[in-house]
């Protein structure tokens, strides 16, 4: 008793986490987190939402004590990893960060994380999904889940595309506002004609975009596609992604836009969730837009995130 067999027969101790197991067998798995550890990232997730800030605004946000924020907040610094303005006693993010975000970045991280929840939508709606993020006055997709091979492409890895035009155009709308001057600055392509290409128009309909949270739209950068798209936020509550699907317009003829949509705004939520972003409250109720063709508007019940109101062009 308390040993087993190996496969040549001889016998070994048993270790203990492989005895509770066999004396338990429906137990919850253990959990190994380490509570100064969560306590840390409470910290440096509170940091990244309302940095700069002082020990009492920061320790309220993680949840913890002065003194414990204090004792975390110290050592971050001692690290590199954390700032205080001794003039005014705020704290901020080290620079040391750098480092971090741009390793995550070489290394694929957000594809990564985003893949099972692309996957999953796709399997869902039959759709091949798209993740894209800004990139200057571009876009560009870093991750693509292909449903159905034979479902025509409408981007690759790696593919820059327009900010104005398509589904790209949710991220202008939460990109900062000297990004939405420039652009609107500039004399804008078009690709297909329903491309909108008139500044004054787009303008107004990033400020919708920012009210509905979500974009709609149809044959602006490739005739005969459809495009449900819906931001992703992270731990500081900035916009930092797109996800939409792209279908072509005989899958996707009413009713059937408002009845992924939701699908669509949910697997955007669960990817700001692990991002670490805070979720945004949420309504419900009858929604049309301009820019929303016509037997598209969200029918009751159907949940829509709230974003920010912008302050451009108003």
């Amino acid at each position: 008793m308390g040993t087993a067999k190996s496969s040549n027969g001889s016998s070994k101790p048993k270790s203990k986490t492989a005895a509770l197991a066999a004396a338990f067998p429906d137990a919850s798995p253990p959990e190994y987190n380490i509570a100064v550890v969560d306590r840390t990232l409470d910290i440096l997730e509170a940091l990244a939402r309302i940095g700069p800030a002082s020990l009492a605004a920061l320790a309220e946000a993680a949840g913890c004590t002065r003194t414990a924020g204090f004792r975390l907040l110290r050592t971050l610094q001692s690290r590199g990893f954390a700032i205080q303005d001794e003039a005014r006693g705020l704290w901020r993010l080290g620079a040391r960060w750098n480092v971090l975000g741009r390793a995550a970045t070489e290394q694929g991280a957000l594809a990564a994380t985003a893949m099972p929840i692309l996957a999953q939508l796709g399997k869902t709606t039959g759709e091949n999904v798209y993740l894209v993020v800004r990139e200057g006055m571009e876009t560009e997709t870093v991750a693509i889940y292909q449903t159905d091979p034979a479902i025509r492409m409408y981007s690759e890895v790696g593919k820059r595309g327009p900010l104005h035009a398509g589904s790209n155009r949710l991220l202008l709308a939460f990109a900062p506002e000297p990004v939405q001057t420039q652009l609107l600055a500039r004399r804008l392509n078009r690709y297909t004609p329903a491309t909108r290409t008139d500044p004054t128009w787009i303008a107004a309909d990033l400020q919708r975009i920012r009210t509905r949270g979500y974009l709609i739209t149809s044959d602006e950068v490739v005739a005969g596609a459809v495009g449900i798209a819906a931001p992703v936020r992270d731990a500081s509550g900035a916009v930092v992604a797109g996800l939409y699907i792209a279908s072509p317009s005989m899958r996707m003829r009413p009713p059937r836009p408002r009845a992924v949509l939701p699908q669509v705004i949910d697997a955007a939520n669960r990817l700001s969730e692990a991002l670490g972003a805070p979720m945004q409250p949420q309504h419900s109720g009858m929604i049309h837009s301009e820019t929303t063709p016509k037997g598209w508007q969200m029918a009751p019940g159907a949940m829509i995130n709230l974003a920010r109101p912008h302050s451009i062009f108003r």
